[in-house]
């Protein structure tokens, strides 16, 4: 993946929007992945599985396991900047809005047509807040430390697949879009900033 969070460049206007855009594409595709409930990505499993497990409110959880990320991936060189704080905020508000505003589906043909359309709006999400350059949100921090040695398409699955793992034993719920999400996600990402690195503001 080209996209560093090292040696960014100046925080512009322009790349605020970028940010702020393509962070509320994140959180359309994670509505859609909702909307589908057929599964929820590793981290999210991880953070419900440690819910479950400590009894802790679920944003308190969410939150203690993100800094804890985020100060593993600084440790490794994967500086946090505005787009750590921007990312979480922009996609939980429009999570929110969106998911107020629609009506899951019943059919499962539907909830299945959800899951597969989530995969690419969330690829295109993240490739583009993270061709902002201005820092990446906890999972995606944690997944560039180690890319080098490991690519970033395979760190991203690697995270993906041990969230599940751990959150599972610990008693949180994963399906068929956990599967989708650890084995095809890190690929689409890397795929789509490599497709788009022309439309990334320099």
């Amino acid at each position: 993946m080209s996209v560093s969070t090292d040696q960014r460049p100046p925080v512009t206007p322009a790349r605020v929007v970028h940010l702020v855009v393509a962070c509320a594409v994140l959180g359309a595709g994670v509505t859609l992945f909702l909307l589908a409930s057929l599964g929820s990505d590793g981290y999210s499993t991880l953070i419900s599985g440690l819910t479950e497990t400590t009894g802790l409110p679920f944003a308190l959880v969410n939150i203690g396991v993100g800094v804890l990320f985020v100060a593993l991936a600084w440790l490794r060189g994967t500086r946090p900047g505005l787009g750590t704080v921007v990312q979480p905020v922009v996609v939980g508000l429009t999570v929110s809005a969106l998911m107020g505003a629609l009506e899951a589906p019943d059919g499962l043909a539907v909830r299945i047509a959800l899951l597969v359309a989530a995969v690419p709006v969330m690829a295109f999400g993240v490739a583009g807040y993270l061709g902002s350059r201005t820092g990446a949100g906890p999972a995606e921090a944690a997944a560039l430390a180690y890319d080098p040695p490991l690519p970033f398409r395979w760190s991203y699955s690697v995270l993906q697949f041990g969230g599940a793992l751990v959150g599972w034993l610990l008693g949180g719920a994963v399906g068929p879009g956990t599967i989708l999400v650890v084995l095809v996600l890190g690929p689409a990402i890397d795929l789509t900033t490599r497709r788009f690195e022309r439309i990334v503001v320099r």
